[in-house]
């Protein structure tokens, strides 16, 4: 195995968007099975510390490749195109208004304490996470790495609104 492999190749992958996760699970726990340290203590310093470095690339490749957003940013990286979510905040007008009326609705319905209103928003966004993830998906077989990107870094909005109605959703049940 090569430690310098990208995380599709250290699973036997091609380099795609859509995955088959059983796939990768089974995948993973293959590899684990052969290098987690566990199996390697009672070798040498070296080959346990090979053992480590493995498990952990394994893992890493593992958390990222498992996850859509993750697999994506990952994919547009691999082809060189930063998707400057740290430095690079400006967002098209139409859609910060629709994050702001996201927000507004959650922050009522927190307040409000209206369990039944965070289900519904938490349902309709998950909604419109999946249709966004299709069309992602769609980009990144075209080789639209441009659009893909500005789409990755609207689901990096939406998937932190969904974390936010849930932790709402998560204070009410407290």
């Amino acid at each position: 195995m090569d430690l310098r492999a990208d995380h599709f190749a250290l699973f036997g992958l091609n380099r795609a968007f859509r995955l088959d996760l059983s796939d990768l699970d089974s995948r993973y726990r293959d590899i684990q099975a052969q290098v987690h340290p566990d199996r390697f203590v009672n070798a040498g310093d070296a080959e346990r510390r090979l053992s480590m470095q493995w498990a952990t690339h394994a893992n890493e490749a593992y958390q990222t490749l498992k996850k859509p957003l993750e697999r994506a940013k990952y994919l547009l990286q691999l082809d060189g195109h930063d998707i400057q979510a740290e430095n690079n905040t400006a967002m098209p007008a139409d859609f910060l208004m629709e994050q702001m009326e996201w927000r507004e609705a959650v922050m009522e319905a927190r307040t409000g304490g209206d369990h039944h209103e965070l289900e519904h928003l938490h349902n309709r966004l998950r909604a419109d996470i999946s249709t966004r993830y299709e069309e992602l998906g769609d980009l990144l077989e075209q080789g639209e790495a441009v659009l893909a990107t500005d789409r990755v870094r609207r689901l990096m909005f939406l998937e932190k609104l969904l974390y936010e109605i849930d932790d709402a959703l998560a204070s009410l049940e407290e």
